[in-house]
Protein backbone atom coordinates (compact mmCIF):
# COMPACT_ATOMS: atom_id res chain seq x y z
CA UNK A 1 0.00 0.00 0.00
CA UNK A 2 1.29 3.76 -1.21
CA UNK A 3 0.74 5.64 1.81
CA UNK A 4 0.35 9.37 0.69
CA UNK A 5 2.03 12.33 2.93
CA UNK A 6 2.62 15.84 3.33
CA UNK A 7 6.10 17.15 3.92
CA UNK A 8 6.43 20.08 6.42
CA UNK A 9 9.51 22.18 6.15
CA UNK A 10 11.28 21.61 3.05
CA UNK A 11 14.42 24.69 4.23
CA UNK A 12 17.48 23.83 5.77
CA UNK A 13 17.44 19.98 6.87
CA UNK A 14 14.34 19.50 5.05
CA UNK A 15 16.27 19.72 2.11
CA UNK A 16 17.83 16.93 3.01
CA UNK A 17 14.43 15.50 3.38
CA UNK A 18 13.44 16.03 0.18
CA UNK A 19 16.82 15.40 -1.77
CA UNK A 20 17.95 12.01 0.16
CA UNK A 21 15.76 10.43 2.84
CA UNK A 22 12.27 10.16 1.05
CA UNK A 23 12.96 9.63 -2.85
CA UNK A 24 14.07 5.96 -2.14
CA UNK A 25 10.50 5.03 -0.03
CA UNK A 26 8.70 6.89 -3.14
CA UNK A 27 10.68 4.91 -5.68
CA UNK A 28 9.57 1.78 -3.71
CA UNK A 29 5.73 2.80 -4.17
CA UNK A 30 5.51 2.95 -0.30
CA UNK A 31 4.49 6.59 -0.03
CA UNK A 32 3.48 9.33 -2.19
CA UNK A 33 4.44 12.87 -1.25
CA UNK A 34 0.95 15.23 -2.55
CA UNK A 35 2.01 18.40 -0.38
CA UNK A 36 5.18 20.18 0.82
CA UNK A 37 4.94 23.33 3.34
CA UNK A 38 7.59 25.97 4.31
CA UNK A 39 7.61 29.49 5.51
CA UNK A 40 10.02 30.38 3.00
CA UNK A 41 8.41 30.15 -0.50
CA UNK A 42 12.20 29.78 -1.78
CA UNK A 43 13.07 26.59 -0.19
CA UNK A 44 10.27 24.86 -1.88
CA UNK A 45 12.19 24.54 -5.00
CA UNK A 46 13.48 21.73 -3.05
CA UNK A 47 9.95 19.43 -2.89
CA UNK A 48 10.09 20.36 -6.89
CA UNK A 49 13.47 19.59 -7.77
CA UNK A 50 13.94 16.19 -5.82
CA UNK A 51 10.08 14.86 -5.08
CA UNK A 52 8.63 15.97 -8.43
CA UNK A 53 6.00 17.95 -6.79
CA UNK A 54 4.32 20.97 -9.08
CA UNK A 55 4.32 24.15 -7.90
CA UNK A 56 0.60 24.47 -7.33
CA UNK A 57 1.19 21.36 -4.41
CA UNK A 58 3.53 23.22 -2.59
CA UNK A 59 2.41 26.14 0.10
CA UNK A 60 3.34 28.55 2.44
CA UNK A 61 0.35 27.38 4.94
CA UNK A 62 0.34 24.33 6.81
CA UNK A 63 -3.54 24.52 7.15
CA UNK A 64 -4.11 25.62 3.54
CA UNK A 65 -2.07 22.29 2.96
CA UNK A 66 -3.68 19.60 5.02
CA UNK A 67 -7.11 20.87 3.90
CA UNK A 68 -6.16 21.02 0.27
CA UNK A 69 -4.93 17.99 0.07
CA UNK A 70 -6.16 14.57 2.09
CA UNK A 71 -3.38 12.64 3.07
CA UNK A 72 -2.47 9.23 5.82
CA UNK A 73 0.57 11.05 7.22
CA UNK A 74 3.06 14.18 7.92
CA UNK A 75 6.75 14.76 8.51
CA UNK A 76 7.61 17.61 10.43
CA UNK A 77 11.10 19.11 9.78
CA UNK A 78 11.03 22.73 10.64
CA UNK A 79 12.47 23.68 14.60
CA UNK A 80 11.23 21.94 17.72
CA UNK A 81 9.48 25.19 19.25
CA UNK A 82 6.89 24.97 15.95
CA UNK A 83 6.35 21.26 16.09
CA UNK A 84 3.59 21.24 18.41
CA UNK A 85 1.36 23.65 16.02
CA UNK A 86 2.11 21.07 13.37
CA UNK A 87 0.98 18.15 15.48
CA UNK A 88 -2.19 19.61 16.32
CA UNK A 89 -2.73 20.84 12.73
CA UNK A 90 -2.26 17.33 11.69
CA UNK A 91 -4.34 15.81 14.35
CA UNK A 92 -6.98 17.57 13.23
CA UNK A 93 -6.88 16.17 9.85
CA UNK A 94 -6.70 12.47 11.21
CA UNK A 95 -3.36 12.26 10.13
CA UNK A 96 -0.38 10.19 11.63
CA UNK A 97 2.94 11.64 12.23
CA UNK A 98 7.08 11.27 11.87
CA UNK A 99 8.66 14.15 13.19
CA UNK A 100 12.15 15.21 13.99
CA UNK A 101 13.56 15.05 17.35
CA UNK A 102 13.16 16.18 19.47
CA UNK A 103 9.17 15.83 20.27
CA UNK A 104 9.34 19.46 21.11
CA UNK A 105 11.52 22.59 22.97
CA UNK A 106 10.34 21.71 26.17
CA UNK A 107 9.41 18.63 28.66
CA UNK A 108 6.14 20.57 29.48
CA UNK A 109 4.81 21.02 24.99
CA UNK A 110 6.77 17.33 24.65
CA UNK A 111 3.96 15.81 27.27
CA UNK A 112 1.24 17.78 25.66
CA UNK A 113 2.21 16.15 22.56
CA UNK A 114 2.12 12.37 23.53
CA UNK A 115 -1.34 13.31 25.36
CA UNK A 116 -3.15 14.66 22.34
CA UNK A 117 -1.89 12.28 20.14
CA UNK A 118 -2.42 9.27 22.85
CA UNK A 119 -5.89 11.00 22.93
CA UNK A 120 -6.64 11.08 19.03
CA UNK A 121 -5.69 8.01 18.52
CA UNK A 122 -2.79 8.67 16.25
CA UNK A 123 0.30 6.99 15.80
CA UNK A 124 3.68 9.11 16.36
CA UNK A 125 7.34 8.79 16.41
CA UNK A 126 10.37 10.66 15.96
CA UNK A 127 13.96 9.85 13.93
CA UNK A 128 16.56 9.72 16.67
CA UNK A 129 18.51 8.80 13.54
CA UNK A 130 22.06 8.50 15.11
CA UNK A 131 20.77 5.55 17.00
CA UNK A 132 20.06 3.62 13.55
CA UNK A 133 23.53 4.30 12.31
CA UNK A 134 24.67 0.79 10.97
CA UNK A 135 27.76 1.23 13.65
CA UNK A 136 25.54 1.54 16.37
CA UNK A 137 23.35 -0.90 15.81
CA UNK A 138 26.00 -3.84 15.21
CA UNK A 139 27.04 -2.53 18.51
CA UNK A 140 23.36 -2.93 20.11
CA UNK A 141 22.75 -6.04 18.73
CA UNK A 142 26.14 -7.36 19.83
CA UNK A 143 25.70 -6.48 23.49
CA UNK A 144 21.94 -7.75 23.06
CA UNK A 145 23.14 -11.21 21.99
CA UNK A 146 23.78 -11.99 26.03
CA UNK A 147 27.15 -13.65 25.32
CA UNK A 148 29.23 -10.86 27.05
CA UNK A 149 26.46 -10.79 30.17
CA UNK A 150 25.71 -7.66 32.30
CA UNK A 151 26.93 -4.98 31.52
CA UNK A 152 28.74 -2.81 33.62
CA UNK A 153 28.97 0.71 32.15
CA UNK A 154 29.42 2.17 28.91
CA UNK A 155 31.89 5.14 27.87
CA UNK A 156 31.35 7.30 24.35
CA UNK A 157 33.06 10.35 23.48
CA UNK A 158 32.69 12.90 20.69
CA UNK A 159 35.26 15.71 20.35
CA UNK A 160 35.68 17.99 17.60
CA UNK A 161 37.63 20.99 16.68
CA UNK A 162 34.36 23.28 16.14
CA UNK A 163 35.97 26.31 18.15
CA UNK A 164 35.52 28.84 16.06
CA UNK A 165 32.62 30.56 14.98
CA UNK A 166 30.61 29.09 12.11
CA UNK A 167 32.27 26.60 12.13
CA UNK A 168 29.57 24.04 13.78
CA UNK A 169 27.02 26.13 12.04
CA UNK A 170 26.28 29.60 13.05
CA UNK A 171 22.74 28.72 14.98
CA UNK A 172 24.86 26.46 17.14
CA UNK A 173 27.28 28.84 18.21
CA UNK A 174 24.02 31.65 19.86
CA UNK A 175 21.76 29.17 21.38
CA UNK A 176 22.19 28.61 25.43
CA UNK A 177 23.40 24.89 25.23
CA UNK A 178 24.59 23.70 21.74
CA UNK A 179 26.73 20.87 23.00
CA UNK A 180 23.90 19.26 25.11
CA UNK A 181 20.40 19.91 22.80
CA UNK A 182 22.41 19.56 19.26
CA UNK A 183 24.82 16.41 19.85
CA UNK A 184 24.17 14.79 23.55
CA UNK A 185 20.19 14.70 22.90
CA UNK A 186 21.33 11.88 20.36
CA UNK A 187 24.62 10.36 22.28
CA UNK A 188 22.46 10.33 25.98
CA UNK A 189 19.57 8.35 23.92
CA UNK A 190 22.36 6.17 22.35
CA UNK A 191 23.65 5.09 25.81
CA UNK A 192 20.34 4.72 27.31
CA UNK A 193 19.66 2.33 24.34
CA UNK A 194 22.68 0.36 25.01
CA UNK A 195 22.17 -0.39 28.48
CA UNK A 196 18.82 -1.29 27.64
CA UNK A 197 17.19 0.41 30.47
CA UNK A 198 15.82 3.64 31.90
CA UNK A 199 18.62 6.39 33.31
CA UNK A 200 17.33 7.05 36.86
CA UNK A 201 19.99 9.65 37.71
CA UNK A 202 22.12 12.42 35.44
CA UNK A 203 25.16 15.23 36.79
CA UNK A 204 26.02 16.85 33.80
CA UNK A 205 29.51 19.28 34.31
CA UNK A 206 29.10 21.46 31.35
CA UNK A 207 31.46 24.86 30.36
CA UNK A 208 33.11 26.70 27.80
CA UNK A 209 36.62 27.21 27.61
CA UNK A 210 38.42 30.70 26.69
CA UNK A 211 38.90 30.22 23.25
CA UNK A 212 35.50 28.35 22.41
CA UNK A 213 33.42 30.84 20.35
CA UNK A 214 29.55 29.83 21.27
CA UNK A 215 27.18 31.36 23.86
CA UNK A 216 26.77 28.32 25.50
CA UNK A 217 28.20 25.49 26.88
CA UNK A 218 30.35 23.54 24.06
CA UNK A 219 32.06 20.47 26.49
CA UNK A 220 30.50 18.34 28.66
CA UNK A 221 31.22 15.27 31.20
CA UNK A 222 27.65 13.49 31.81
CA UNK A 223 27.71 10.77 34.37
CA UNK A 224 25.04 8.39 34.23
CA UNK A 225 23.17 5.62 36.29
CA UNK A 226 20.71 3.39 35.45
CA UNK A 227 18.00 1.60 37.11
CA UNK A 228 19.77 -1.83 36.47
CA UNK A 229 22.81 -0.70 38.24
CA UNK A 230 24.55 0.01 35.16
CA UNK A 231 26.53 3.28 34.63
CA UNK A 232 27.77 5.64 31.25
CA UNK A 233 29.88 7.83 31.13
CA UNK A 234 29.86 10.79 28.09
CA UNK A 235 32.40 12.85 27.13
CA UNK A 236 31.20 15.88 24.26
CA UNK A 237 33.32 18.20 23.26
CA UNK A 238 33.15 20.42 20.23
CA UNK A 239 35.71 23.19 21.18
CA UNK A 240 39.57 21.00 21.13
CA UNK A 241 42.53 21.43 19.48
CA UNK A 242 41.82 18.51 17.72
CA UNK A 243 38.57 16.05 16.67
CA UNK A 244 39.71 12.28 17.35
CA UNK A 245 35.90 11.15 17.24
CA UNK A 246 34.07 13.12 15.19
CA UNK A 247 30.18 12.88 14.31
CA UNK A 248 29.54 9.05 13.34
CA UNK A 249 32.85 7.71 13.89
CA UNK A 250 32.40 8.54 17.72
CA UNK A 251 34.06 5.66 20.30
CA UNK A 252 32.30 4.10 22.62
CA UNK A 253 33.23 1.08 24.53
CA UNK A 254 31.03 -1.34 26.93
CA UNK A 255 32.81 -2.69 30.04
CA UNK A 256 30.57 -6.21 30.25
CA UNK A 257 30.30 -8.95 32.66
CA UNK A 258 32.54 -11.42 29.98
CA UNK A 259 34.07 -8.88 27.49
CA UNK A 260 34.97 -5.36 26.84
CA UNK A 261 33.48 -4.23 23.36
CA UNK A 262 34.71 -1.41 21.60
CA UNK A 263 33.27 0.70 18.48
CA UNK A 264 35.97 3.36 17.15
CA UNK A 265 35.28 5.03 13.99
CA UNK A 266 33.10 2.86 13.01
CA UNK A 267 35.23 -0.66 13.37
CA UNK A 268 33.36 -2.88 16.51
CA UNK A 269 35.96 -5.53 18.16
CA UNK A 270 35.66 -7.51 21.43
CA UNK A 271 38.16 -9.01 23.82
CA UNK A 272 36.90 -11.59 25.92
CA UNK A 273 37.68 -12.43 29.42
CA UNK A 274 40.60 -14.60 29.92
CA UNK A 275 40.55 -15.39 34.07
CA UNK A 276 44.23 -16.45 33.37
CA UNK A 277 44.96 -13.51 31.21
CA UNK A 278 47.20 -10.43 32.40
CA UNK A 279 45.87 -7.53 34.47
CA UNK A 280 46.93 -5.84 31.07
CA UNK A 281 46.39 -6.84 27.65
CA UNK A 282 47.01 -5.80 24.01
CA UNK A 283 45.75 -2.63 22.67
CA UNK A 284 42.43 -1.34 20.67
CA UNK A 285 43.07 -3.61 17.34
CA UNK A 286 44.03 -6.72 18.20
CA UNK A 287 40.40 -8.16 19.59
CA UNK A 288 37.87 -10.23 17.50
CA UNK A 289 36.05 -8.57 14.77
CA UNK A 290 32.27 -8.02 14.81
CA UNK A 291 31.59 -7.40 11.33
CA UNK A 292 29.19 -4.71 10.76
CA UNK A 293 25.57 -5.44 10.03
CA UNK A 294 24.41 -5.53 6.43
CA UNK A 295 21.29 -3.97 5.02
CA UNK A 296 20.06 -1.87 2.36
CA UNK A 297 19.21 1.30 4.43
CA UNK A 298 19.80 3.23 7.84
CA UNK A 299 19.37 6.17 9.49
CA UNK A 300 16.59 8.22 7.74
CA UNK A 301 15.69 6.27 5.29
CA UNK A 302 15.39 2.86 7.48
CA UNK A 303 13.20 4.96 9.86
CA UNK A 304 11.18 5.52 7.30
CA UNK A 305 10.53 2.13 6.58
CA UNK A 306 9.89 1.47 9.73
CA UNK A 307 7.36 3.94 10.12
CA UNK A 308 5.48 3.01 7.06
CA UNK A 309 5.91 -0.81 8.84
CA UNK A 310 4.10 0.60 11.53
CA UNK A 311 1.48 1.76 9.24
CA UNK A 312 0.91 -1.37 7.74
CA UNK A 313 -0.30 -3.11 11.07
CA UNK A 314 3.53 -3.83 11.82
CA UNK A 315 4.58 -3.56 15.74
CA UNK A 316 5.00 0.70 17.41
CA UNK A 317 8.58 1.48 16.55
CA UNK A 318 11.20 1.89 19.29
CA UNK A 319 11.01 5.57 18.95
CA UNK A 320 7.41 6.02 19.37
CA UNK A 321 6.40 9.15 20.40
CA UNK A 322 5.64 7.96 24.19
CA UNK A 323 8.48 5.99 24.27
CA UNK A 324 10.67 9.13 22.98
CA UNK A 325 8.99 11.23 26.16
CA UNK A 326 12.05 9.71 28.43
CA UNK A 327 15.15 11.06 25.63
CA UNK A 328 13.49 14.07 25.98
CA UNK A 329 13.54 14.33 29.50
CA UNK A 330 17.23 12.99 29.91
CA UNK A 331 18.08 15.96 27.99
CA UNK A 332 16.73 18.71 29.97
CA UNK A 333 17.88 16.75 33.34
CA UNK A 334 21.39 16.80 31.81
CA UNK A 335 20.86 20.64 31.09
CA UNK A 336 19.31 21.27 34.31
CA UNK A 337 22.19 19.10 35.88
CA UNK A 338 25.19 21.44 34.11
CA UNK A 339 23.39 24.78 35.37
CA UNK A 340 22.68 23.83 39.04
CA UNK A 341 25.82 21.87 39.02
CA UNK A 342 24.17 18.65 41.18
CA UNK A 343 22.67 15.56 40.28
CA UNK A 344 19.04 15.32 39.28
CA UNK A 345 16.47 12.73 38.97
CA UNK A 346 14.92 12.17 35.75
CA UNK A 347 11.40 11.06 37.05
CA UNK A 348 12.13 14.47 39.08
CA UNK A 349 11.97 16.87 35.86
CA UNK A 350 9.03 14.29 34.95
CA UNK A 351 6.83 14.65 37.64
CA UNK A 352 7.23 18.87 37.62
CA UNK A 353 7.00 18.57 34.40
CA UNK A 354 3.88 16.48 34.64
CA UNK A 355 2.60 19.13 37.41
CA UNK A 356 3.14 22.03 35.16
CA UNK A 357 1.21 21.03 33.00
CA UNK A 358 -1.48 20.46 34.81
CA UNK A 359 -1.47 23.50 36.48
CA UNK A 360 -2.03 25.27 33.43
CA UNK A 361 -4.92 23.14 32.19
CA UNK A 362 -6.69 24.00 35.30
CA UNK A 363 -5.91 27.40 35.25
CA UNK A 364 -7.39 27.51 31.48
CA UNK A 365 -10.34 25.53 32.95
CA UNK A 366 -11.14 27.68 35.73
CA UNK A 367 -10.63 30.67 32.76
CA UNK A 368 -12.87 29.19 30.84
CA UNK A 369 -15.91 29.07 34.23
Amino acid sequence: MSYRMIQIGTGGFGATWCREFLPPSVRDGRIEVVAAVDLDPASLVNAQRYLGLPPDRCYTSVRQAFAEHPADFCTIVVPPAAHEACVDVALQHGLDILSEKPIADSVEASIRIVDKVTRAGRRMAVTMSHRFDQDKTTLRQELRSGRNGRIDYVVLRLTCNCRSFGSWGMFRHKISNPLLVEAAVHHLDILADLVGDECEQVWADTWNPRWAEYAGPSQALVTMRFRNGSRALYEGAKANAVGLNGWTEEYIRAECEYATVICDHRRIERFPFDPAGPWAGPGEGTGEPVPLREQRRWSHAWLIDQFVDWLDGGQPMETNVEANLRSVVLTHAAIESGRTRQPVLVDEVLRRAIEAVQRNQDSALSWAG
